[in-house]
């Protein structure tokens, strides 16, 4: 119960850093070797979809250019819900599923809606400073995201 409750800390602080813009701290919560995707599949063509695929160093990279990206600056918000902690083939690992809403809510009027739908499936390492994310899949049901989403789910 308790590494359960260590991951869902990991994976809220990781939500929480992203919703705040706070990516220096989102980085702090992943291993020097963090790979991280955004999948999905597509009915349409009957293949899996792989939108973004980076490294820590890539992600860093990533992040320093988002200042000057031409995007959708409306406030996201991701929600999650821990699914499953299992032992990964890794002996200091553990695969984690959660489910994930991501939500905008508009800076004149403050309408809410839901822009993404689909998982979380992390693999994190677990040592003696605390848990890391060591791969992050951002599997999505959702294929339709419209323009300017630069930052990471």
């Amino acid at each position: 119960m308790e590494t359960e409750s260590t991951i869902r800390s990991l994976i809220a602080k990781s939500c929480l850093t992203l919703d705040s813009n706070d990516y220096k701290g989102y980085l702090a919560l992943c291993s020097e070797t963090f790979q991280y995707s955004i999948t999905t599949y597509s009915p349409e063509i009957r293949k899996n979809m792989v939108w973004l695929q980076k490294d820590k160093l890539d992600m860093k990279s990533l992040f320093d250019l988002l200042p000057k990206q031409n995007m959708d600056r409306t406030p996201l918000s991701r929600h999650f819900s821990l699914f499953t902690v299992n032992p990964s083939p890794m002996e200091d690992r553990l695969e984690v599923i959660s489910a994930l809403q991501v939500f905008r809510t508009e800076h004149q009027g403050g309408t809410t809606s839901l822009v993404a739908v689909g998982k979380y499936l992390d693999e994190v390492q677990l040592g003696a400073d605390g848990p890391l994310l060591t791969k992050r899949e951002v599997r999505l049901d959702t294929r339709m995201l419209g323009k300017g989403y630069h930052v990471p789910f």
